[in-house]
């Protein structure tokens, strides 16, 4: 079965993010880039377009305040900044500055999920769930840094906001060569494909699923990795697909609090398009201030590594199947 990922590529996104936002302010004049004070990846768009570039400052509800005026003036915003704070200190502003009257105000950032050691203040886990409730808004996780630079390419022909959630964005592994996906908004990508069950994840932790599958093929396991980076609008056709192609048999993995993000989203598709299932499984974070430490610790410690992983999909395949209607 081929792996579709190197684990011995890294590449930083926020050295991505700043390469490809210079490059579209070339060929996008109406491009302003705005952040609160957290703009040392943005200098070169920065040096070269220095009339549309704005640091607010520590003031996130005042940075997405100034990129609804802008947009308002015709104007195509990107604000860059750290998601713990963009998320949830600014949200009022984003649903009604932003949402309500669907500005093409683009949102990225750092630090989405147990990320960075920072302690429970400054962690984006709540964020998918929050932005997922908001009217007009798409949402994205990106693991592969490459696709970064994708994402934000096709954002700029969205008529509305887009938020899009990044690691801590210094050292990041690549997942996938150039060119081997198709990335489109709105679509989830098969990382690896497999029979026996499908791990749905986005973000940090689709690494995680990779390996996970990789390990159970030594046990002559067959299992499919979905990388779904869109969580809103969500790729409703591939989960039938999968529910179909893998036996009904679910495990969804998420560096986010276990019930209001992509495991939450999956399971309303299941329930509104009337999809059976044999077996589902949510891995993420619970109830809890997760606390200091590494990310990979950390989600030892609250049960959903890579250990807790496989387990999980271990039980899955293992349940038996709904006797067949016909």
């Amino acid at each position: 079965m081929p792996v579709t990922f190197t684990f011995g590529e890294m590449l930083s996104a926020r050295s991505v993010i700043g390469t490809t936002l210079a490059e579209l302010g070339k060929t996008h004049e109406n491009l302003w880039v705005l952040t609160p004070d957290i703009g040392a990846t943005l200098v070169e768009f920065q040096e070269t377009f220095p009339d549309r570039f704005v640091d607010v400052g520590l003031a996130e509800q005042v940075c997405v305040g100034i990129a609804a005026g802008l947009a308002y003036d015709g104007n195509i915003p990107v604000v860059s900044g750290m998601l713990p704070f963009l998320s949830m200190r600014a949200l009022e502003q984003i649903r009604t500055d932003v949402c309500y009257p669907n500005l093409p105000v683009k949102i990225i950032g750092t630090h989405g999920g147990l990320v960075g050691n920072g302690g429970s203040t400054h962690y984006a886990v709540e964020d998918l769930a929050l932005m997922c409730a908001l009217t007009n808004m798409t949402v994205t996780s990106v693991g592969d840094p490459a696709m970064v630079g994708e994402v934000l390419r096709q954002s700029m022909t969205l008529p509305g906001p887009i938020y899009i959630r990044l690691a801590v964005g210094k050292k990041d592994k690549v997942l996938y060569a150039e060119g081997e996906h198709d990335v489109r908004i709105g679509k989830g990508i098969i990382a690896r494909d497999g029979t026996d069950a499908t791990i749905f994840t986005h973000g940090t932790t689709v690494a995680q699923a990779l390996q996970a599958a990789e390990d159970l093929a030594a046990d002559g396991r067959s299992v499919r990795v979905v990388d779904m980076f869109t969580l809103k609008p969500i790729d409703e056709a591939l989960i039938a697909q999968c529910a179909d192609e893998t036996g009904g048999r679910f495990v969804v993995l998420e560096d986010h609090l276990a019930y209001g993000g992509l495991a939450t989203r999956i399971a309303d598709v299941v329930a509104d398009r009337g999809i059976r299932l044999n077996a589902f499984e949510r891995l993420g974070i619970p109830q809890v201030y997760a606390g200091f430490g590494d990310d990979e610790e950390l989600r030892d410690k609250h049960g959903y590594g890579l250990a807790a992983t496989v387990a999980a999909t271990r039980r899955v395949i293992a349940q038996p199947s709904w006797p067949s209607s016909h």
